[in-house]
């Protein structure tokens, strides 16, 4: 039974290390991949960001121009978001729920839609994309650190296995030889 119980602390042990290497080789890539995509989309943080002047080639840096985004689609809507505003374009620029006073497209007829609602698709689009690297580089990062803990724990395992488990020869031969017997004078 103790030989079970050794082998199977082994194997648990070699098997934290290498999902710990797996794991944090894992995370790294995804990193870099992340910071990588980001990186060839050539995005360049706007001056009155926090990052002003400065490529957007990582995920916090992603999350940052995602907000200063939120920001210049306000400024441009009138602070108004997506669902607050008309859906079609007026004459005046007010723009109406209504089909029937909306401006109509000469060709087709149809009421022609709010082009100031429209940024706020496009800009949904990429915050979206940019948010999504943050996700995704802060849970590489949490696998990176997984990795490295099941490494750890993987070690700390096979350290006490082995030290348990098995005695060392030194102390089997001294528990097997038995000692010399001594005369005793009456």
């Amino acid at each position: 039974m103790k030989r079970l119980l050794e082998y199977g602390g082994i194997a648990a042990s070699v098997l934290l290390i290498a999902f710990g290497i797996g794991a944090t080789v894992v995370g790294f890539n995804g990193r870099d991949q992340v910071r990588s995509d980001l990186g060839r989309e050539q995005i360049v943080g706007t001056p009155d960001s926090t990052i002003p002047n400065q490529l957007v080639n990582t995920g916090s840096e992603a999350q940052a121009f995602a907000k200063v985004m939120r920001k210049h689609t306000l400024e441009a809507t009138g602070g108004k978001t997506y669902a607050q505003m008309p859906r079609f374009a007026t004459a005046d620029g007010k723009g109406t729920n209504d089909e029937k006073a909306a401006l109509k497209n000469p060709k087709s007829g149809t009421p022609v839609d709010n082009p100031a609602r429209n940024i706020w698709v496009t800009e949904t689009a990429l915050t979206t994309a940019l948010n999504t690297a943050y996700f995704a580089e802060s849970t590489a990062t949490f696998v990176i650190v997984m990795g490295i803990a099941m490494l750890l724990i993987g070690i700390g395992f096979l350290v006490l296995t082995l030290g348990v488990l098995r005695v060392p020869s030194a102390v089997k031969e001294k528990r097997r030889t038995p000692a010399p017997a001594v005369a005793v004078p009456h």
